[in-house]
């Protein structure tokens, strides 16, 4: 009853300038995410109100010697987006968090092969950055969702904390972030190039 999100929001993503200016021109649109490991399931992808997390990722990927993302990113660059969630999968919702477990027993009954994906960790910190299940998880809910005639949803929206603790037993970590998967193009609204803090302005 409360999935459809209303308003507009504002998200970014980070990318290579020559995908930015493509899109920004109308030549191109951002790409459809089809990992195996996607967080939130397949998509394109956009962190919720933070241009300096998405340029963070863009560089990381940058100076990252083995990508897997396969995305080539040699001037690092943000893209802003005005968002309709429309019909989310909101797993800030308790609700929603129980639809998804629900997704996890149809995918327990449904798998053919005989190895079941995990969700794998990597780096320095151990994280969980490789999210085979999540992703074959909310896909199945997804397919389930489709062959039952239900309403599909047009977006996903997850919290994660990521990264080192801030500080010595700390409740937030350096990357933690609320990412937003858009499944439905129709929902982006619109691009823009996000502008810089004029701070020359004064306040009357």
């Amino acid at each position: 009853m409360y999935s459809t999100r209303p308003g507009l929001i504002l998200a970014f993503h980070g990318c290579d300038q020559s995908v930015r200016d493509k899109v920004i021109d109308g030549y191109d649109i951002l790409k459809y995410s089809k990992n195996n490991y996607d967080w939130l399931g397949h998509g394109i992808y956009f962190w919720e109100n933070s241009p300096s997390r998405a340029f963070e990722f863009a560089d990381h990927l940058k100076n990252k010697k083995s990508n897997p993302s396969k995305n080539i990113v040699k001037n690092p660059s943000v893209i802003g987006a005005v968002i309709n969630l429309g019909f989310c999968l909101d797993l800030l919702d308790f609700e929603n968090l129980q639809l998804l477990q629900t997704g996890y027993k149809l995918l327990q009954t449904s798998y053919k092969s005989t190895e079941f994906p995990i969700n794998k960790s990597t780096g320095e910190l151990g994280e969980l950055l490789l999210r085979d299940l999540d992703c074959e998880v909310i896909e199945t809910l997804h397919q389930v969702r489709t062959e039952r005639n239900h309403q599909p949803f047009d977006t996903v929206r997850g919290v994660f904390w990521e990264g080192k603790e801030l500080y010595p037993n700390a409740g937030f970590r350096e990357k933690d972030h609320i990412q937003i998967c858009v499944r439905n193009p129709n929902c982006i609204k619109g691009f823009f190039l996000p502008r810089q803090l004029d701070s020359n302005y004064q306040k009357v």
